[in-house]
């Protein structure tokens, strides 16, 4: 009876996390920091957390990616070049992370993650306005790479992915806060399934606990995307820059 009761707690616990998670996450990324450490705190293993993690944000950000699609807030033509190579990133970068050890990418996490946090707070017109121009090939074969590289990042390791999908967008295409989000979202989802197919082969997933932390995650998502979308990008930028300050914070803290 007890040990029911103490599985229980856990997983209310892990429900409340995954639904503040989910929420932040949809409106300007840095959701791992709260979903992550709340698997860790229930005591699951390095790469189950990892897995679990995958599983339910999943959800989450296939949610988010929806409700900006209807919103017309992502780039299909954009997304239909992109979104292949952040799929092979993320398989990469799963199957990199389950042979090597993801510490070693902290060091150089942290200073990238300031640098967009800083950037962000000091710039006063980033990201504000929507400056989209259309693209070319020159910018579509940056964007690839940039792609590429997330997918792998976020496969690999994951802490500030959305974060960092939000600012590249910005830098590369010109989208404002909100354009760039739902576009972010669609890549996050892509990564986010990349890498659940391979935890979900290599079994480190406890479906037990996140499937219940999935369904709060995609009330977390619904309600934050609509925020994000009604509110706009002067909304989402505050939080973009907090959540990217918090995350190089916590990861400072980790490494000291």
């Amino acid at each position: 009876m007890l040990a029911n009761a103490h599985i229980a707690l856990k997983i209310l616990f892990l429900c409340g996390a995954g639904f503040l998670s989910a929420f932040v996450d949809a409106i300007a990324g840095g959701g791992g920091l709260i979903s992550v450490p709340a698997y860790l705190a229930v005591g699951f293993p390095t790469h189950f957390t990892l897995g679990t993690n995958k599983f339910s944000s999943s959800c989450s950000s296939m949610t988010s990616t929806i409700k900006f699609t209807k919103s017309g807030k992502t780039d299909k033509n954009i997304l239909k070049v992109l979104l292949p190579f952040t799929f092979l990133g993320a398989l990469t970068g799963v199957r990199t992370v389950l042979l090597l050890d993801s510490d070693i990418l902290k060091p150089i996490v942290l200073i990238l993650l300031l640098g967009v946090g800083i950037y962000s707070f000091f710039s006063k017109s980033i990201g504000l306005e929507d400056n989209f121009k259309g693209v070319n090939k020159k910018i579509l074969i940056i964007g690839s790479i940039f792609s590429f590289c997330m997918g792998f990042y976020d496969g690999f390791f994951g802490p500030g992915a959305g974060s960092f999908m939000i600012f590249g967008l910005i830098k590369i295409f010109g989208f404002d806060f909100v354009r760039a989000s739902g576009n972010a979202k669609a890549m996050n989802f892509t990564s986010n399934f990349a890498s659940l197919l391979m935890f979900s082969l290599n079994k480190k997933i406890y479906y037990l606990m996140g499937i219940p932390v999935a369904i709060f995650m995609i009330f977390g998502a619904s309600l934050g995307s609509k925020i994000a979308i009604k509110e706009g990008a002067k909304f989402i930028k505050p939080i973009f820059v907090t959540m990217s300050l918090v995350v190089a914070v916590k990861m400072l803290y980790e490494l000291i």
